[in-house]
């Protein structure tokens, strides 16, 4: 293919890169495991705080920006207008940014934060498993998203720059007195952008894989191991693939508003069923909880301080995880947020999927309060993250058809999800367009699909270990370099868009 050459050097780089490492995963794997678990404890003792106080400087910078008079200003010209309506944004941006882990993560992590209370607050155990819930989903994640969804948007609509992470650092360039070194500096840049993406997508990938798996599993009654893992994740990679092809309005949106369809409707099956009194009683009470205590909670700060343990099996992996995620959901929200203003855009990206959030994991967690309340003695039915959701729905009518539509609605987020990235990795690597040619995109979907069955072996290098597992050792490692990098990133946006606003 003509794009191999030296004109395309951000393609052949990157792709070199993960052909490499590969290469280790599918013939080295033990190995390279443990390589990844010994360079992973380096970076959480390091490094694990800074990951927090990110977090909570992005949230507050965002909340600065939609209340002071920035907010009313476009992302783009004063006369452009959105290009999708508010419900068909919000469901394309959802599924691309949150997507299958809900799914994953609705019933085993309340169980899991309520049997063991990270914090000791004068809040009962089911209070603090929901606000601590809500602070791993909630404006964190999002406010990951919306900062580099806002700057690259900026730079993209505003600058006129390329759709590439380097055009965040386009302002740079009059220190960089060397043409190569800038090639260099600015390329590296954008191959960091393409890995971190990369990483944090075959995670979520090879997760989502493996609860569809173990789904199937537990309502077939047959054990499809690694090799039903393999065939499900070239099932998804193959529809993915098919909708990043037909492009952004004829597949992406088409399929995220579907998946937004099927989630609410999952959502009341089980709220009607259930204490509805009780359910919105602790959704106001634990959000409450949340808003107060989020700065102590994201400083971890005396009685929010869960321990290093704790942080580091959780906290660091999920600030991990949402900051691999964040080039490609914050290039992809950008992408369809044009003509919005940043109040907009910074409200429907960090409050409206945060509350939605919130509602969705105080339904399904305190149903399955109530649920082992019930039972009388637990029996850990809820602890596998894989298969939780699915014995969950044993307790409800036509269990067979909601763990079908269950099964269903992974696959369709795990393709909103890849075909969102292929498209992002397209436009990165097709020289910034905003509508990259097919031929990338088939490209990318081949490479994404030969990744992702290294990480399925990856967490499959020991018996003592899971999918889970590998991924949380090794987004924390991906992950910081690009945490770093955003560091300038956050400073160059405000420098530069203070030095704009005072020329007009």
């Amino acid at each position: 293919m003509k794009f191999f050459n030296k004109k395309n050097a951000l393609l052949s780089f990157s792709l070199g890169i993960l052909l490499f490492f590969s290469f280790f995963l599918y013939l080295f794997t033990l190995q390279t495991y443990t390589q990844i678990e010994e360079f992973s404890v380096f970076i959480r003792q390091k490094f694990g705080r800074f990951y927090l106080w990110l977090g909570l400087i992005c949230v507050l910078l965002l909340i600065i920006l939609a209340i002071s008079k920035w907010g009313k200003l476009k992302l783009g010209k004063v006369t452009d207008r959105p290009d999708f309506s508010r419900l068909a944004w919000i469901s394309m941006l959802y599924s691309a940014g949150m997507g299958a882990g809900i799914l994953l993560r609705a019933v085993q992590e309340p169980v899991f934060m309520m049997r063991n209370p990270p914090i000791q607050t004068s809040i009962d155990n089911t209070t603090i498993a929901l606000e601590y819930t809500f602070y791993q989903w909630g404006f964190t994640a999002w406010a990951f998203y919306a900062i580099f969804a806002i700057t690259i948007g900026y730079y993209l609509f505003v600058k006129s720059k390329k759709v590439l992470s380097s055009s965040a650092f386009s302002s740079l360039e009059n220190f960089i007195p060397s043409t190569k070194a800038k090639k260099i500096i600015f390329g590296g840049i954008d191959i960091l952008a393409i890995l971190t993406t990369v990483f944090g997508l075959v995670a979520a990938i090879g997760l989502g894989t493996t609860q569809i798996e173990g789904g199937l599993n537990h309502v077939l009654k047959i054990d499809f191991g690694i090799t039903g893992i393999i065939l499900i994740l070239t099932l998804i990679s193959f529809l993915a693939f098919i909708s990043v092809y037909r492009g952004v309005n004829k597949g992406i949106k088409i399929i995220s508003t579907w998946n937004i369809y099927i989630t609410i409707g999952l959502l009341l099956f089980v709220l009607f069923q259930s204490n509805i009194p009780a359910i919105f009683t602790q959704f106001f009470t634990a959000t409450y909880h949340y808003i107060i205590d989020f700065i102590p909670l994201s400083i971890a700060y005396g009685a929010y301080n869960p321990g290093e343990t704790f942080l580091t099996d959780w906290t660091y992996y999920y600030w991990a995880f949402w900051l691999a995620w964040a080039p490609f959901t914050g290039i992809f929200i950008a992408r369809i947020s044009k003509g919005r203003t940043l109040r907009e855009i910074i409200i429907g990206v960090l409050l409206v999927p945060s509350l939605g959030t919130f509602f969705w994991f105080t339904t399904f967690g305190q149903s399955a309060f109530d649920i082992i309340n019930d039972l009388g003695t637990y029996q850990d039915q809820f602890d596998n993250v894989f298969t939780s959701i699915f014995i969950f729905f044993e307790n409800y009518p036509i269990q067979g058809f909601i763990n079908t539509l269950t099964i269903i609605l992974l696959i369709s987020f795990l393709v909103t999800s890849l075909d969102s990235a292929i498209f992002v990795l397209s436009m990165f690597t097709d020289n910034g367009k905003q509508i990259p040619s097919k031929k990338h995109r088939i490209l990318w979907s081949i490479i994404l699909l030969i990744f992702s069955i290294g990480i399925i072996l990856l967490g499959n290098a020991k018996e003592d270990i899971n999918v889970l597992i590998a991924m949380q050792k090794l987004l924390i490692i991906t992950s910081l370099p690009f945490s770093l990098l955003m560091v300038v990133m956050i400073i160059l946006f405000i420098r530069d868009f203070k030095n704009n606003i005072k020329h007009k």
